[in-house]
């Protein structure tokens, strides 16, 4: 028998509604998994809800549950933590992972959820997939023991990767954000802070994750001779002017541009997409991203919260939604 689940879109641009959602039946490798939690990946989500995806990027920018295509209406999403309800035994009652939207409840193929490991608590686990994004910067960007690095943008990315850089051995970590109570989250997560107008120059490496003009024009003003950009920004339709009459050519600095989607060059021959989520789910035992955290609001509220960060007018981080509600699973 069918069951039905209640699932967020976006109906036009600008405009997100609460849909009901009828759920196939669950097959012998198919799991129905019941949400605890989605997080929203604030920057990427913003432009899609926005309708500002470049129509040269629908296909690459599909998530792996997407229904509905770009601008709109398209459910949309790929941060969420649920409760496996059926499916097969040694999956039911795991806690578990999936790049899926924000949905009540939800099928999919086994192989498509991650057990989350014991020590990392279901809230916090929403940002595993944000520090995947960070784990693929690290392997492109590979800083040195010693490195003196800024990481510019203080967001769910920004502050993920931050916390991983202050593990290395050595390394000097200061992260930028223009709005300065973010150095509170700057202390929890172990490492410097600074403003736009007093980073500290000279660095080996900037990570720029703030998706702005001015801050990728700053992470170029920070760097040392023959330093290195590495740029997690996505800009969706929006353009990117920068100064490069000035020391960029004289110093041979260099833009670098990483993203999740495939894993990185530097361990593409020995590691998998499964291997990556797994260590990040791993390295998420570290108590100090629940900093990153921001939130819960109800589901139901989800509209209104996207509208709200269209906005500007909801805190930063990664914002996580709660989720209510009786097991849709049959006896």
């Amino acid at each position: 028998m069918l069951r039905e689940a209640e699932a967020f879109w976006v109906r036009a641009p600008g405009v997100g509604e609460i849909r009901r959602a009828r759920l196939p039946e669950v097959g012998p490798s198919d799991v129905l998994v019941r949400t605890l939690h989605s997080g929203v990946s604030r920057g990427t989500e913003s432009i899609v809800f926005a309708g500002r995806v470049p129509s040269t990027e629908y296909t690459r920018m599909r998530a792996p549950f997407q229904e509905g295509e770009f601008p709109a209406p398209v459910k949309y999403g790929y941060l969420s933590v649920g409760v496996v309800e059926c499916g097969p035994a040694h999956l039911k009652g795991r806690t578990v992972f999936c790049l899926y939207p924000h949905q009540t409840a939800y099928v999919v193929p086994a192989e498509a959820v991650t057990v989350i490991p014991d020590g990392v608590p279901a809230e916090r686990a929403v940002l595993a997939g944000t520090v995947e994004t960070a784990v693929n910067a690290l392997w492109d960007a590979a800083p040195l023991v010693g490195d003196r690095v800024a990481v510019i943008g203080a967001g769910m990315v920004g502050c993920c990767v931050a916390r991983l850089l202050a593990r290395f051995p050595a390394v000097e970590v200061t992260l930028v954000d223009i709005d300065p109570q973010r150095a509170a989250t700057a202390r929890a997560l172990g490492v410097g802070f600074a403003g736009p107008h007093d980073a500290p120059g000279e660095r080996d490496l900037v990570i720029h994750a703030s998706a702005s003009a001015p801050g990728l024009q700053l992470a170029l003003d920070l760097l040392r001779p023959e330093g290195t950009v590495l740029d997690l920004s996505w800009y969706g339709d929006t353009p990117v002017s920068l100064r490069l009459g000035g020391a960029f050519h004289a110093s041979r600095l260099a833009v670098r541009s990483s993203q999740v989607g495939l894993v990185s060059p530097a361990r593409r021959s020995s590691r998998t997409t499964g291997d990556r989520l797994s260590l990040a789910l791993d390295l998420l035992r570290d108590d100090a991203f629940d900093a990153v955290l921001t939130g819960p609001t109800p589901f139901r509220s989800l509209p209104q919260l996207m509208t709200s960060f269209a906005t500007g007018g909801a805190p930063g981080g990664c914002h996580t939604i709660s989720y209510d509600g009786d097991s849709p699973c049959s006896a």
